[in-house]
């Protein structure tokens, strides 16, 4: 394919391919937990770190980057005080990242051209350097699903049983904030701010609608995170329009068409259910009796 003659295009799919593997399988514990908008509160933070360090002419990327993951640990103290009311949390730093970020953006107007490229994704930002950062967070994040599966399967469902037997819950629990963090703020470059939340909610929440295992449905997310990157990015570069909100459009067509598909099948199962269920052996009306 032309595009991919392109050297950051080559970047592109090659970055998107790996947040797409980490964002989708971050998306279904996220759901489980039912800390969906946690992806969303930690790309306003993130957001705030890169005005910040635009304003303080220090590498925005990272700034962004080490904002996210203050605000992962944040949260987790936050949560101590409102523990019946856990998402206030979430709402808390939310408002804090984006009004710190809009009164940064306000104090240097030069700047509110440069942050498109963060807000809305670009794949020309997805340079060497943020490439092998987030080749590192993708190994960093691998290894800590793949070492605590079981411990974090555990805690999806049951804190306390998981507490009681024994498994250090406030330190995987703060592990696990600090990793979404790290992986929210490395997808900025090619999502966008704004956009992140789309590529960890979506894929999961397709995957979640239709696998029938825990297993399943993260294999699933990947598969459709994949092919959602990439549909969007093609798109993106045959049409000239922004790949973060493409790449969201391309996920949201997924999960309509994939939700609508699983209601008709339901249907189309009722239905040949409820015929079955009216045919007996009995007297002969082609194979079987109809029920009077």
């Amino acid at each position: 394919m032309e595009m991919l003659h392109y050297d950051f295009m080559q970047r592109a799919f090659c970055a998107g391919g790996i947040i797409a593997l980490l964002a989708s399988v971050l998306g279904v514990y996220l759901m489980l937990r039912r800390q969906a908008l946690m992806a969303d509160m930690l790309s306003h933070i993130s957001l705030a770190g890169v005005a910040a360090g635009a304003y303080l002419h220090i590498n925005p990327t990272w700034m962004g980057f080490a904002t996210a993951i203050m605000g992962s640990i944040g949260v987790e103290y936050v949560r101590k005080s409102y523990r019946t009311y856990s998402e206030i949390s979430i709402a808390i730093l939310m408002i804090g990242g984006l009004s710190s970020a809009v009164v940064l953006m306000s104090m240097n107007q030069s700047l509110n051209k440069s942050f498109s490229s963060y807000l809305f994704g670009s794949v020309v930002a997805v340079n060497s350097s943020e490439l092998a950062v987030l080749m590192t967070v993708a190994l960093l994040g691998g290894s800590f699903f793949i070492l605590l599966r079981r411990p974090l399967y555990q805690m999806l469902f049951d804190e306390e049983t998981a507490r009681t037997n024994g498994l250090p819950v406030r330190w995987i629990s703060l592990g696990f904030s600090v990793l979404t963090g790290m992986i929210v703020s490395a997808a900025m470059p090619v999502v966008g701010v704004l956009l992140v939340s789309s590529l960890i909610v979506l894929p999961a929440a397709l995957a979640i609608r239709l696998a029938r295992s825990f297993k399943a449905a993260l294999l699933l997310a990947m598969c459709i995170g994949l092919v959602g990157v990439g549909a969007g990015l093609t798109a993106s570069f045959e049409w000239s329009t922004p790949p973060g909100g493409t790449i969201a459009l391309a996920l949201l067509l997924f999960l309509m068409a994939g939700i609508t598909l699983k209601q008709a099948m339901l249907k189309w199962r009722q239905a040949f259910n409820h015929q079955a269920d009216k045919a007996v052996p009995g007297e002969k009306t082609g194979e079987f009796t109809r029920v009077s």
